[in-house]
């Protein structure tokens, strides 16, 4: 069987896609693919990148290129995002989802299916959303979070962006599994806010999972043991 990622195709620039681990940070990822590179390929040197950010609670398809192949990584960033996950209601957190501790309760006995309909409707198309505090944009040269750990509060402008489908796949109140399909910017936290918002209650995402980006899919990406166990077989059969 033809190696699905030999070394010489890792140096010179490859794209290929691993499923982040819950409590991982994107660059915890890359950071572990790079280290084994280089510790079991000897590839010193090798570009490592991925495209688009996932948070540390999150999990899913990301991206990943080496070599000159991270050129592409910007391109990649721009495609359709599809995620599935979970909306708490009744509950906001300062961080949108469940990084943070709860912050305000609210009811949640008023909520209808005639209410969850109408609420889903008004975020298909293009909407203004609002970035969370604990996310990465830059201000002043700081990331936000950083800001929001230390208490301080900036104010952020709304941001366009598209949710090309916003699909309820269980109703099990206080909880709504969802599928999503946007564009490229969105915060699944933000949605998960604004629709508790619009229910007249909270909301906050306490699950998340990428499973698509562009016509790439969660199917058929390494588990992060897996791909390392690779480089490490790699390493083997060229002693």
């Amino acid at each position: 069987m033809e190696d699905p990622l030999p070394s010489r195709s890792l140096m010179e620039g490859t794209c290929f896609l691993v499923d982040k681990p819950q409590g991982w940070t994107s660059f915890d990822v890359v950071n572990k693919i790079r280290s084994s590179l280089k510790h079991n390929l000897g590839l010193k040197n090798i570009k490592v990148g991925h495209a688009g950010t996932l948070d540390p609670l999150a999990t899913g398809l990301l991206i990943i290129c080496t070599g000159k192949s991270t050129k592409k990584l910007a391109e990649y960033q721009g495609l359709t995002k599809e995620y599935t996950g979970t909306i708490t209601l009744g509950a906001t957190t300062p961080s949108y989802d469940a990084e943070t501790e709860p912050d305000a309760i609210f009811p949640t006995s008023h909520i209808t299916h005639e209410m969850l309909e109408t609420a889903r409707q008004q975020f298909v198309g293009d909407i203004e959303q609002l970035p969370p505090m604990f996310s990465a944009i830059k201000v002043d040269g700081q990331p936000l979070y950083k800001k929001a750990r230390q208490g301080v509060m900036v104010e952020v402008a709304p941001r366009p962006v598209t949710i090309y489908e916003f699909e309820m796949t269980g109703v099990t109140l206080p909880t709504i599994d969802f599928r999503v399909t946007c564009s490229k910017g969105t915060y699944i936290r933000s949605l998960a806010y604004d629709f508790g918002k619009a229910l007249e209650s909270g909301g906050y995402l306490s699950s998340l999972c990428r499973t698509k980006v562009g016509s790439f899919k969660l199917e058929n990406a390494w588990k992060l043991d897996a791909l390392v166990q690779h480089f490490n077989t790699l390493a083997t059969k060229a002693i």
